[in-house]
């Protein structure tokens, strides 16, 4: 396997300003049969996935990802975005990166809970340039979403003190491997701090956006989930399936799994289902 990395610059379409976002590659020894754009998830980064890439380019896949704005080694203010679409538009100005690299090859969608969201609503207004798309724990519902008129409440937050922080994940729900939530717990990399109206507010616009227009999506697509999972919500992953226009379309759960199921001790299982499932479509 071989590394590139380097940085994006990105104007952003709705939000004020342009952001530098740190964006890396891992290649197959070899020619890639296809290349995947992997989506990481709220608080971390693109670095936590090397050994997903590891185990994709065994397989001929070449592997893309970017940190968010606001995450690991990108511009932006932790725990904080002024717009849901600035996330998308880190996604197209690297998909405009893998197309030129890639011009004659398959591309794939990959993304992991906040990651999946953004993942899924990226394809609502690009899934014609991807073969299939693959959602680890995605962020579609919680079952600790506060009550409605909380959420309304956050909102008019979200416009008075937008920077305001106000939720904090728990780590303890990242995995069963307690190895893991350490070094989660450790990493100088992952946002530990609590979350900003502002970003709670988008969030919650894009779940209830996203999973309205489900119905527009109609490549091939799969759906993972820890059945034991805290931090998202298995029955969101259940109802955006059975929403999505798709007539090629898979639900995968996991008994007892927890959120990360990429970093569960069952993990070769996890990935060997989604590459197989990969490998399927190209």
């Amino acid at each position: 396997m071989k590394h590139t990395d380097g940085y994006l610059d990105v104007r952003h379409t709705r939000a004020r300003g342009s952001s530098r976002l740190y964006q890396q590659t891992w290649h197959p020894d070899g020619d890639p049969r296809a290349a995947i754009l992997l989506i990481h998830g709220l608080g971390e980064y693109s670095g936590r996935y090397e050994h997903v890439a590891d185990h994709l380019t065994r397989r001929g896949f070449a592997v893309h990802a970017l940190d968010h704005y606001g995450h690991g080694k990108s511009d932006g203010l932790a725990g904080y975005v002024e717009r849901f679409s600035v996330y998308l538009d880190g996604v197209t100005a690297l998909l405009e990166n893998v197309r030129n690299e890639h011009a004659h090859q398959p591309l794939f969608l990959l993304g992991h809970s906040m990651g999946g969201l953004i993942a899924a609503a990226f394809l609502l207004g690009q899934q014609a340039a991807f073969q299939a798309c693959a959602l680890s724990g995605p962020a579609i519902r919680s079952d600790h979403a506060p009550p409605r008129v909380v959420i309304a409440l956050i909102r008019v937050l979200s416009t008075l003190a937008p920077t305001l922080p106000l939720v904090q994940l728990d780590a303890s729900g990242v995995s069963q491997d307690q190895n893991v939530v350490e070094a989660y717990m450790k990493d100088p990399l992952v946002h530990h701090g609590r979350l900003s109206a502002r970003l709670i507010s988008e969030m919650s616009a894009a779940m209830n956006d996203t999973l309205a227009r489900a119905s527009e999506i109609s490549l091939p697509i799969m759906f993972m989930h820890g059945e034991a999972d805290i931090l998202t919500s298995p029955s969101g992953s259940a109802e955006m399936f059975g929403k999505v226009g798709s007539t090629d379309k898979t639900l995968k759960t996991y008994p007892g799994l927890y959120h990360e199921i990429f970093n569960e001790p069952e993990q070769e299982t996890v990935l060997a289902d989604m590459s197989t499932w990969l490998e399927a479509h190209l």
